[in-house]
């Protein structure tokens, strides 16, 4: 089993160092149940390739006594795929000879570590399970990959006993090499149904330790710890639990922003727009919080991250978006501590409500803009006269920047259910008259990459009552 990285990125000889390997030294290493060995084929000014190999022993694989075969084949031990594919083996290979990459330290270059590289990955041969391609596409394409797949038939020999479910998979993506090597340790056991070791809560520390910085956003994350934990339902229910309780330990003291700030340049507008709100409802020093018109819940899952959060509230006049929320902060699984933190329920922004009172702040995120202009007024007096939170930050679209989008016809909204889509000054004007009436002082942020004449994408209003 082969997997090849390869990058251009220059100087070529960097790699090396990340790697803690010398280009001219063909390395061997031992394992329980063979050996790993690690070269580079190709290394030139503009490009460099390294190659880890597995040479695992069969006879090694049936004195260690775990059953490869599945159930009911007593040749099971004997014909396998286990030295032909990569496999759990792989993880134990990169975590044998790649340790210090792998745990992210470069004594002689450290400055290499954040540094973004493009890389070309090959893996030689993975197996997968039924719906495999698009498995492989579900794990590797959140994280930015650019995936493809070449899908082996049974035998050349015999076409017509047809595919197998073995993949050679080839991977593209810029990005920093502890985390290719992170990613490819996590998920090659994830489609490795007959794992080599045995599965116990020592695997949940190995899952956290190597997925925690990436894990927790990615969108089969449930999916993922089951099968890396051989769909033990005990231990995957642990693991997310973990996970969610370390995402939000190293992402408190820090903030969203610092914390994340070379992510959230990749981030698509709404996903920026849902960073900058958490931004500024930290710099509020708010505790309690709440999310009106939260939708399937991903400011939540932002908030819950944030230590200083102590109450998070979302309210949704929709209950299947609820439902949805609650799937997606995996409410059930949460750890007791994280739940007691979190409440959801079903309401409206127009009418009256006196679960809205006492908190310190509001996110009203592209809400406005699906009310009727003429119900604003209703809108205005629940959150401003009622509710009063201390702080409160609303989102809506830059009308004005519809100009750019190719596609969209003059006068036309970006979504069928937008009533309105205000100009910066529209927006500004509103908002402005609201905060004289309520005794809220209010300031204006663009959200999005700006233009010189139609301004950002969407925009911000930060009110800020003047006790």
């Amino acid at each position: 089993m082969l997997l090849e990285i390869t990058t251009t990125h220059q100087p070529t000889s960097d790699l090396g160092y990340l790697l803690h390997k010398h280009p001219d030294k063909f390395q061997s290493f031992d394992l329980s149940h063979g050996q790993v060995h690690v070269f580079y084929p190709e290394l030139t000014e503009e490009k460099v390739k390294f190659c880890l190999l597995l040479d695992i022993d069969p006879i090694e694989l049936v004195k260690g006594g775990r059953n490869l075969s599945g159930k009911g084949f007593a040749l099971g031990h004997y014909v396998n795929d286990r030295i032909y594919v990569a496999s759990s083996f792989m993880s134990v290979g990169i975590s044998k000879t790649l340790s210090s990459a792998l745990n992210g330290r470069c004594k002689d270059r450290p400055e290499l570590l954040g540094v973004k590289m493009p890389f070309e990955v090959k893996i030689s041969v993975l197996p997968a399970p039924i719906g495999g391609a698009i498995l492989i596409q579900k794990l590797f394409e959140p994280l930015g990959y650019k995936v493809q797949l070449e899908r082996h038939i049974l035998d050349a020999k015999f076409e017509s006993w047809g595919e197998s479910k073995y993949y050679t998979l080839y991977l593209k993506n810029e990005l920093t090499l502890q985390e290719l090597l992170t990613h490819l340790y996590v998920l090659i056991p994830v489609l490795d149904n007959d794992k080599h070791y045995y599965v116990g809560k020592n695997e949940i520390d190995k899952l956290v330790a190597r997925g925690g910085d990436w894990l927790q956003e990615h969108p089969e994350r449930k999916q993922i710890a089951e099968r890396y934990l051989f769909n033990l339902k005990s231990l995957s229910r642990q693991a997310l639990e973990r996970l969610i309780e370390k995402d939000g330990n190293e992402t408190a003291e820090a903030g969203i922003v610092e914390t994340h700030e070379e992510m959230v340049k990749r981030k698509t507008l709404h996903q920026k727009r849902l960073y900058k709100v958490v931004e500024k409802l930290l710099e509020t020093n708010a505790e309690s919080v709440l999310d009106l018109g939260c939708g399937e819940g991903k400011l939540l899952r932002l908030l819950l991250k944030q230590k200083q959060f102590k109450k998070i509230t979302g309210m949704d006049v929709s209950f299947s978006e609820l439902k949805k929320a609650k799937d997606k902060l995996y409410y059930d699984d949460m750890a007791p501590k994280q739940k007691e933190r979190i409440q959801l329920f079903q309401g409206s922004l127009l009418y009256s409500d006196t679960r809205l009172l006492g908190y310190d702040a509001a996110a009203i995120v592209e809400v406005i803009e699906h009310l009727d202009e003429n119900r604003l007024k209703s809108f205005e007096r629940v959150i401003f006269e009622i509710a009063r939170p201390k702080s409160v930050v609303i989102t809506t679209p830059n009308g004005e920047y519809n100009a750019l989008f190719p596609n969209l016809k003059e006068g036309a909204m970006r979504h069928s259910d937008h009533r309105f889509e205000w100009t910066r000054k529209e927006f500004q004007d509103w908002a402005t008259a609201i905060a004289q009436k309520n005794n809220y002082t209010v300031s204006f942020e663009p959200i999005g990459e700006e233009d010189e004449q139609y301004g950002a994408p969407s925009q911000m209003g930060v009110f800020s009552y003047a006790s």
